[in-house]
């Protein structure tokens, strides 16, 4: 099984249980199909995050959004571990309730101390147990909370991150 995050040209997607790589930059509707064509499930990753850019084509890279509503997907990102994310993980929630969607939770880790912080349950203990249950709509997605030492860790990593990108440019 291989899983990966795919930026689409609409926003970030996860595409899971993939035989090979999707390619990045195709339209989110494109991007769902390559992955389902391959037997694959797609996931609406943190679809209201609005703040990383794309480098190729200068735009914003970011969840797709209200897409996340339109497309077919089959499970939508209701819990992200990044620190700052409770409004954009509560919209998503939200959404995810409204069209009673699958849910996931995944940690995004950018920083050590997100590692595992937010998560899937479901029943059983395999990979295909996994499938079983978003196909069915069992899942439910939860998260632990930061120590304040985790914080302190992001707020560093997120000014030199800032300061690198800045260099970089």
């Amino acid at each position: 099984m291989i899983g990966e995050e795919v930026t689409s040209r609409d926003g970030h997607i996860l595409g899971l249980f993939l035989e090979k790589r999707v390619r990045p930059g195709m339209s989110a509707a494109a991007t769902v199909h390559a992955i389902h064509d391959q037997g694959g499930l797609a996931v609406a990753a943190h679809p209201f995050w609005r703040t990383q850019r794309m480098v190729r084509t200068g735009g914003r890279v970011h969840g797709v959004g209200w897409l996340a509503a339109e497309l077919d997907f089959d499970a939508i990102e209701v819990e992200n571990a990044t620190p700052g994310f409770y409004v954009f993980n509560q919209m998503a929630h939200r959404m995810s309730v409204g069209l009673g969607a699958t849910e996931m939770g995944s940690s995004d880790a950018h920083i050590l101390d997100a590692i595992g912080r937010a998560h899937t349950e479901f029943r059983g203990r395999t990979a295909g147990d996994l499938r079983k249950a978003l196909e069915r709509g069992k899942t439910e997605a939860g998260r632990t909370r930061y120590r304040a030492v985790g914080l302190v860790r992001y707020a560093a990593w997120g000014f030199n991150h800032q300061r690198y990108a800045l260099a970089a440019r």
